[in-house]
C-alpha cells in the first residue's frame, strides 16, 4: 500500500510538472489538483454542494465549516469561476483566514487586478509567514509582471522555511524559469 501511495504522488507531481503552467495556476500544498464534486459539476453557480444533504445551497458559515468552504472555493477557483469562488469566501465565518486570503489574491491575479492581488498575499503572508502557497502565488504573479527578483525573493523564502521539496517551490521556480526564457 506504500509503494502505491508513494507512486501517485509521484505520478500527480510529475504530470503537475509536465502540463505547464495550467497546472500552476492553483493547488494546495499538493501536486494533485482538486477533483470535481457535486458543486461545480451540479451545483448552480453561486451554490455550494452539502453533503450532509445531499442537495446543493448558498454557502454559508452556519451551514459549512470554513473548511468546507476552503475546499470549495479551491475547486471552484481551479475551475476558472472567480466570481463565485469570492461569492463563497465570503460566507467564510472567517474570511481573513490565511487561505482565503490567498485565494483573494490569486482571484485577483487572474481577474487582472494585480495590485490587489498583491494585498491579499501580503495580508495572508503577514498572518502565516510560513504560508508557502501564498508565497508561490504571489511569487507566480511578480513572475508574471517581469518582477524577477521579487519572485526570486519568495523562492528562496519557501526554501528557507523547509519549502524546498513542495510544490510551492516547483511551480514558482517553473514559472521564474518560463518568464526568464530570452527567444
Amino acid at each position: 500500500m506504500m509503494k502505491q501511495t508513494i507512486l501517485a504522488t509521484a505520478l500527480a507531481a510529475g504530470f503537475a510538472l509536465a502540463s505547464g503552467s495550467a497546472a500552476l495556476a492553483v493547488g494546495s500544498d499538493t501536486s494533485a489538483p482538486p477533483k470535481p464534486t457535486p458543486t461545480t459539476k451540479d451545483c448552480e453557480k453561486g451554490e455550494v454542494f452539502n453533503p450532509d444533504t445531499g442537495k446543493c445551497s448558498k454557502p454559508s458559515s452556519k451551514i459549512f465549516s470554513d473548511d468546507q468552504l476552503y475546499d470549495a472555493v479551491r475547486e471552484i477557483a481551479y475551475a476558472g469561476h472567480y466570481d463565485w469562488a469570492l461569492e463563497v469566501i465570503a460566507a467564510a465565518a472567517n474570511p481573513n483566514d490565511p487561505r482565503m486570503l490567498n485565494y483573494k489574491g490569486f482571484i485577483h491575479r487572474k481577474l487582472g487586478h494585480f495590485d490587489r492581488a498583491m494585498d491579499y498575499y501580503k495580508a495572508a503572508i503577514k498572518l502565516d509567514p510560513d504560508y508557502t502557497l501564498a508565497r508561490s502565488y504571489m511569487g507566480q504573479g511578480l513572475a508574471s509582471e517581469g518582477k524577477m527578483s521579487a519572485a526570486r525573493q519568495q523562492l528562496f523564502e519557501i526554501e528557507q522555511r523547509g519549502g524546498r521539496d513542495s510544490w510551492a517551490y516547483a511551480a514558482l521556480e517553473q514559472s521564474i524559469r518560463e518568464k526568464a526564457k530570452v527567444y
